[in-house]
């Protein structure tokens, strides 16, 4: 059975504004957990789905289990289960406090992160879904528990007071993207742990990344989901439709300008 909606506390609200980051345990049961990693693996099993999900035979890998096992990009948008939980009303009910206004869902992503899969370089979500005025939301559904040797998240408290940098190119032995965000001097990394069914939350301006997965036999699969604020104006073209959390598409302004770097920045991250 799904636990009830519950509003945060003063102190959660607080934490979240002064660290930029925020650890909710058990938001989801591990039946509900067990539900969505069926549901994935069964995309897997599936094979492409052209546009959003490309895995590569493993012959055909070069060796690289990334290339396997690839991101899912928005599955919303063509899996019934992926659109339930992006829009689950406990998500809302958090949502609603941080943003403190109506929140919209604008991206989800699966990361299956197999055993010897490569992190992600340090970055900042915003860089990519350009959110005008404010910034987006992420909400991190752990579906494996995710600890430092199967590659899980670290954060670098702070920086969501930063503006947006622009970055420089990441190591692609141990990323597999190309952007990465030095951590700003007097800052530092702080490794966040979690349980299956733990949702972190955290603003798009905080730089977070990944190490890889150094385990040999351990998956380190999360659900990712986007969430901007009602009074959003403008943001990247690549993440239409945005959805009410009831579903109902919303139309925004498409961010044309240049970024931080005043080049084009491309699609979902």
């Amino acid at each position: 059975m799904a636990t009830a909606a519950t509003h945060l506390t003063p102190d959660q609200l607080a934490s979240f504004h002064e660290q930029g980051y925020l650890v909710l345990p058990g938001v989801f049961n591990q039946d509900e957990v067990q539900a969505l990693i069926d549901n994935f693996m069964d995309i897997h099993a599936q094979g492409p789905v052209p546009g959003f999900f490309e895995p590569v035979a493993p012959e055909q890998s070069g060796g690289d289990i990334l290339k396997q096992y690839p991101r899912i990009m928005h599955p919303h948008r063509f899996n019934e289960v992926a659109r339930r939980y992006l829009l689950d009303q406990r998500l809302a009910v958090i949502l609603q406090d941080l943003f403190d206004e109506e929140p919209l869902a604008a991206q989800s992503m699966l990361y299956f992160k197999p055993a010897g899969g490569r992190g992600q370089a340090l970055h900042q979500d915003n860089f990519y879904l350009r959110v005008e005025p404010g910034t987006c939301i992420a909400a991190w559904v752990a579906l494996d528990p995710a600890d430092r040797a199967n590659g899980g998240l670290e954060v670098v408290p702070g920086t969501h007071k930063m503006d947006i940098f622009c970055p420089e190119e990441a190591d692609a032995s141990v990323s597999f993207t190309r952007d990465f965000v030095p951590i700003p001097e007097g800052l530092e990394a702080v490794p966040v742990n979690l349980a299956s069914g733990d949702v972190l939350f955290f603003n798009g301006s905080l730089v977070h990344g990944s190490q890889p997965n150094s385990t040999r036999d351990h998956f380190r699969r999360s659900f990712i989901c986007h969430y901007i604020g009602r009074s959003s104006e403008r943001m990247s073209r690549w993440y239409r439709p945005i959805l009410t959390m009831q579903g109902a598409e919303v139309t925004i302004d498409e961010n044309t300008g240049g970024g931080p770097c005043g080049v084009e920045i491309g699609g979902p991250h």
